[in-house]
Parts: C-alpha cells; sequence; structure tokens
C-alpha cells in the first residue's frame, strides 16, 4: 500500500504536466513545421519527427530549449524558435504532435 501511494504521488504531476489542447497546438505549430513539417514529420533528416512523441517528453524537451538546460545538438537553433513559448504553449503543442502518431 505505502508503495503504491508513493507511485501516486510521484506520477501525478507528471500526468499534469503532460495536458494541453490539440487544436490550439495545432494553431500554434506554425513556426514549427518550417522544420518539423505539417504533419509532424521533419522535412530534412537533420530535422527530428515530432509526430507521435510523448507529450511528456516534447514538453520537457520545449522547456529545456527555451530555459537553457538543453545546451547540446540543435539547441542554437531551438532556443530561439521557444523563447517566447509559454508554459502553456508547450503543453499544447506537445499535445498535438503526440496527437498525430494516434
Amino acid at each position: 500500500m505505502k508503495k503504491l501511494v508513493i507511485a501516486a504521488l510521484l506520477a501525478a504531476p507528471m500526468m499534469a504536466m503532460a495536458q494541453g489542447d490539440v487544436q490550439a497546438g495545432k494553431n500554434k505549430a506554425g513556426v514549427c513545421s518550417s522544420c518539423h513539417g505539417v504533419n509532424g514529420v521533419g522535412i530534412a533528416p537533420m530535422y527530428p519527427n515530432l509526430a507521435g512523441q510523448k507529450a511528456m517528453y516534447l514538453e520537457i524537451a520545449i522547456k529545456a530549449y527555451r530555459d537553457g538546460q538543453r545546451t547540446g545538438g540543435s539547441a542554437a537553433m531551438m532556443a530561439p524558435m521557444v523563447a517566447n513559448v509559454s508554459d502553456q504553449d508547450a503543453k499544447d503543442l506537445a499535445a498535438y504532435y503526440s496527437s498525430l502518431g494516434e
């Protein structure tokens, strides 16, 4: 029972983090589509596919680029692209791209 309670407490913030509005995310994805494609499939091999990725992963990645916590790889390109993305925008974009794999 104790393990179940601990697991529930740990999972609650993660479940809340992953919630976003798919339609709002679609409306906000215009800039993203110039590299990640209209359907979340990168337009060139150097751009990762976002379609079908886990929403929580995408949200965390967007925020990490925005907040300067992710500095390797594509960070120099991504940081300015997400500099003005709010927490809600990140949730919505993550929900949208995640939904494309369903």
